[in-house]
């Protein structure tokens, strides 16, 4: 029998009093992350018993619209990495990146 091992990824959040995030912090202690602040996430988890992706997308009332900008850039050029890695689908990933740079063409994000 093989020993598991468990690990925890652990956000907090705190809200206003219209339950709107104004801070966000998470750790990951076999990562070294102990509470360390951040201005969004984007998480996504996939259900298969239904086939349908559930999402938590949360962003502080501060977080500058420009940062929000150059964050969903890079969350669209990791996501094009990953499914590359996941799927060894390279035109699609090739596609996905193309995408990306008209992104941020687009927005006028400096590379």
């Amino acid at each position: 029998m093989s020993d598991t091992v468990n690990s925890e990824i652990r956000f907090n959040i705190e809200l206003d009093e219209n339950r709107v995030p104004e801070k966000l912090t998470w750790s990951a202690k076999d990562g070294g992350v102990e509470a360390e602040e951040a201005k969004a996430i984007m998480l996504s988890i996939w259900d298969s018993k239904v086939k349908e992706t559930m999402r938590i997308d949360l962003w502080t009332k501060d977080m500058p619209v420009d940062e929000m900008k150059i964050f969903f850039h890079q969350t669209l050029v990791a996501m094009a990495d990953t499914f590359k890695r996941a799927t060894d689908d390279e035109k699609m990933s090739d596609t996905m990146k193309d995408f990306c740079d008209y992104f941020a063409e687009k927005l006028e994000l400096a590379k």
